[in-house]
């Protein structure tokens, strides 16, 4: 990718608490951010993979253009994927043996019935490794320092009221940034 010459403000802030990212993010949206507007840091790996060099702070990365990003994504997002990943692997085969029990003598429904027992277990076991996963790519930025969010900012105006509503949830480095537009 290239420097196309041109740039994106975007306002920028570090949380040091989960809850306080949430509250700040639901303020932002019901403002009229998008959720394409907000992004936040990827997972330490890929930061260092991407970079070439290691980091300690997320501070040193709060104007880095470079610092490869990802989509906001709250605990009540990820729990409501848990739920579904869990349900659809609960219901759709209970729905095939209920179907199979009109259809056929009951055998083949029995094998499907147990296949509904598993696909809970695999659905149960599948949500807590996307909750347990998203926790700890959050922990290991709060051991760097905090969580870091940036949102884009199209103009003056929006630019104020995300400041004012990221000073009002995060305690630091609440600030507005250029960063280098880059094309493919």
């Amino acid at each position: 990718m290239r420097n196309s010459g041109r740039t994106v403000r975007e306002a920028v802030a570090v949380f040091d608490d989960v809850d306080s990212l949430e509250a700040a993010v639901e303020d932002l949206k019901a403002a009229g951010f998008a959720d394409e507007d907000l992004s936040m840091l990827a997972g330490h790996d890929t930061v260092e993979a991407k970079l070439g060099h290691r980091y300690e702070r997320v501070e040193e990365l709060e104007d880095e253009p470079d610092a490869p990003r990802k989509a906001f994504v709250s605990l009540k997002d990820v729990r409501e994927r848990e739920t579904w990943v869990m349900s659809s692997l609960t219901f759709l085969p209970t729905l095939i043996a209920a179907g199979t029990v009109v259809a056929s003598a009951g055998a083949v429904a029995a094998a499907i019935a147990g296949t509904a027992v598993a696909g809970a277990t695999l659905g149960t076991a599948l949500a807590h490794w996307m909750d347990r996963r998203h926790a700890q790519w959050l922990q290991e930025q709060l051991d760097r320092g905090g969580i870091l969010l940036w949102v884009r900012t199209p103009d003056e105006a929006k630019e104020r009221q995300a400041i004012d509503i990221l000073t009002r949830y995060s305690t630091h480095d609440v600030h507005v940034h250029a960063i280098p537009v880059r094309d493919a």
